[in-house]
């Protein structure tokens, strides 16, 4: 019993401790910025206590009145390790990087319900104990969008929140209905759950995955993480994109290998979205001027990575042990890259107070412990051998590659495709899997020779301390993780992928993966030698075509009216949205104000007699003005609630059929 209560601290602890740090910020801003790390730290150290416990489970009745079910186990921990890791790192980076801002107090408070909020999405047991602390992580974390309150990311924060609590509501829509077919939201008991014709749940599981995918940042909702990432403070960002994006990838993950294990047309939509967000947010990045959205840019496109991952879950059924080990081993290694990489960015913003490539050209020349972090964090995001990033990407192109053979000596797992032309689909899928690695080879060698080759920009000044001791140890102990997981590949690397394997159904006997042989580099290689061409024959000749003073001056030449959130998203929010509401509410209003009026007038019949407006008001006898209830009570504020609650009832209703 103590064990199960230990996982309901996890939750609480840092919500306790947020509302702390807001109460000793109003006597010392030492003691605040220290109790802040103190929780993350103390967070941090009951995860890695909860080795001996995996396997825990508690459940709470009467929470919202279907009760909270928390539980740890192998993948469950590995997360709940690096969300305590990364938010003990980005809180310490904070005391540094937010000295001279504002609203601190609000910031730390925010920051660290937001960590509780996580911690329960990731140690949920059921998708109700999901969806609610997911719904909280999301309020929370709107604050570390704000925290600069400029107008841009007021902007940000607004896109963010409306994608957010639209999200939530397909969201709950669809929890509704899938616990109408399946009579039951826990998690284990849902991958138990097969029908023969799954149809049924296709709807729900839908609406479900939207949400999820919402901050998932998958394609088309991926509108919001460009614009956050960028508003927000370079912690945040990292937090941001490192972890909160893949609270929306457990949800897909739970349906993918829950409900709709092996099912290859689930898969199929998964692959469809993974690869348009995939090359989609690599294309943006390559054209980005801006160091912070160009990382953001990245992360969605990372996200489309593991989401093939999942997908290949799907396609490859029992056999699917390659996807499944490549899923965990790059959710990983994204978050532990970006929070290199953002934090890379946030010592850059703390020194210039910019981000635009062209201002900040040449920070990184004569900064070796800088240029280490920020070159692990691009070789891991490349996929470089040795580093991280390289594991998860071979696994998940080597799952293509199985499929592929498995095409070529069988039927087709697709019932409305032919063989053939799902052996070209997956080709076609494997070449933009190479492609869009190197894109991200292109745009990290951007960054690298903006930051370390070019000549410093005019007017830079450089400081001889440019970060703090403390800062300079998170950065470099983070950064060497990566090479860490990437060299020692049977030590960490596999052990990380067969400790979570389970959550996502992997088969139970894993065969080995010689990472390092010729057939497994050769993807690498590919992507590795594309991003080089990518960045030679266009970023050079294109985007860095004008040149002043023999200096680079980097273009931005992505068109400013090819931008979905403007063209489409805010105008269908600012003009569907309304009308349809509108729409509905009139249905509502036809459907309810017969029977209210008629129920009414019927009790009384009693007659009034309203004054003309020139006169004041008392008896009047003109007998042309009487009016009965049934005329007056429409315009009535009693009346007007009485038929919201009539309509309230009949949402309700209609929702629960």
């Amino acid at each position: 019993m103590r064990g199960n209560y230990a996982l309901l601290f996890l939750v609480l602890w840092p919500m306790f401790g947020g509302l702390l740090s807001f109460y000793a910020g109003k006597k010392s801003r030492l003691v605040r910025d220290c109790m802040a790390d103190a929780v993350c730290v103390i967070e941090l150290a009951f995860v890695l206590s909860m080795w001996g416990s995996l396997g825990t489970e508690l459940f709470i009745p009467g929470v919202c009145g279907l009760g909270m079910k928390l539980k740890i186990d192998g993948f469950r921990f590995i997360y709940a390790v690096i969300i305590a890791f990364m938010w003990s790192a980005t809180t310490i980076f904070s005391r540094e990087y937010l000295q001279h801002h504002h609203n601190r107090n609000r910031y730390y408070t925010y920051v660290l319900l937001t960590l509780g909020s996580i911690m329960g999405v990731f140690i949920s047991g059921d998708l109700f104990t999901t969806f609610m602390f997911f719904e909280m992580m999301s309020l929370f974390s709107y604050i570390m969008v704000v925290q600069d309150e400029t107008h841009e990311a007021q902007r940000a924060a607004q896109t963010y929140l409306a994608i957010a609590i639209i999200g939530g509501l397909v969201t709950l829509t669809g929890l509704i209905l899938l616990y109408n077919y399946t009579g039951t939201l826990d998690i284990d008991s849902l991958a138990k759950f097969t029908l023969q014709d799954k149809s049924p749940l296709y709807v729900p599981g839908f609406l479900v995955f939207v949400g999820f995918a919402a901050k998932a940042a998958i394609f088309p909702s991926h509108i919001w993480l460009p614009t956050a990432h960028t508003a927000a403070p370079a912690p945040s960002s990292a937090l941001l994109s490192g972890l909160l994006t893949k609270s929306g990838l457990f949800g897909i993950i739970v349906l993918s290998s829950g409900i709709f294990m092996h099912d290859p047309r689930w898969g199929f939509m998964l692959l469809i979205l993974a690869v348009i967000t995939m090359v989609l947010g690599a294309v943006l990045a390559v054209f980005s001027v801006n160091i912070k959205r160009t990382l953001a840019c990245s992360s969605m496109s990372q996200l489309g990575f593991i989401l093939t991952g999942i997908a290949m879950q799907c396609f490859l059924g029992h056999e699917n042990d390659l996807a499944v080990r490549g899923t965990i081993l790059y959710m990983v290694g994204h978050s532990l890259i970006k929070l290199v990489l953002f934090l890379c960015a946030g010592v850059v913003h703390m020194n210039t107070h910019k981000l635009n490539l062209n201002d900040i050209r040449g920070f990184g020349r004569g900064k070796r412990l800088f240029m280490f972090a920020f070159v692990m964090g691009g070789l891991g995001l490349m996929g470089f051998p040795l580093i991280n990033g390289y594991l998860g990407k071979t696994l998940i192109h080597e799952a293509i590659v199985e499929h592929l053979h498995e095409l070529s000596h069988g039927a087709g797992t697709l019932s409305f495709m032919t063989a053939g032309a799902e052996k070209f689909l997956f080709s076609v899928c494997e070449w933009l899997f190479l492609i869009s690695g190197g894109l991200t080879t292109a745009y990290v060698i951007k960054l690298f020779v903006a930051l370390f080759i070019a000549k410093p920009a005019e007017g830079m000044h450089q400081k001889d301390i440019y970060l703090s001791w403390p800062n300079a140890i998170i950065i470099t102990l983070s950064a060497l993780i990566l090479p860490a997981i990437g060299i020692f590949t049977s030590e960490i690397g596999d052990k990380i992928a067969f400790l979570g394997s389970a959550f996502m159904h992997g088969p139970e006997h894993h065969h080995a993966v010689h990472y390092f042989v010729f057939e497994n580099l050769e993807g690498a290689l590919i992507s590795l030698t594309i991003g080089v061409a990518v960045y030679f024959l266009f970023i050079r000749k294109v985007l860095q075509s004008e040149r002043v003073k023999g200096e680079i001056v980097y273009v931005d030449l992505w068109p400013s009216w090819l931008n979905i959130e403007n063209a489409i998203f805010r105008p269908v929010i600012g003009l569907l949205l309304p009308f349809i509401g509108s729409l509905f509410a009139k249905i509502v209003d036809l459907i309810t104000a017969g029977p209210v009026t008629l129920l009414l007038s019927q009790a009384s019949r009693i007659k009034f007699i309203r004054p003309p407006e020139d006169t004041d008001f008392g008896y009047y006898q003109d007998e042309s003005k009487q009016e009965t209830i049934s005329t007056l009570l429409p315009s009535s504020l009693a009346y007007g609630l009485m038929t919201f609650a009539a309509g309230l009832l009949f949402v309700i209703a209609f929702m629960m059929m």
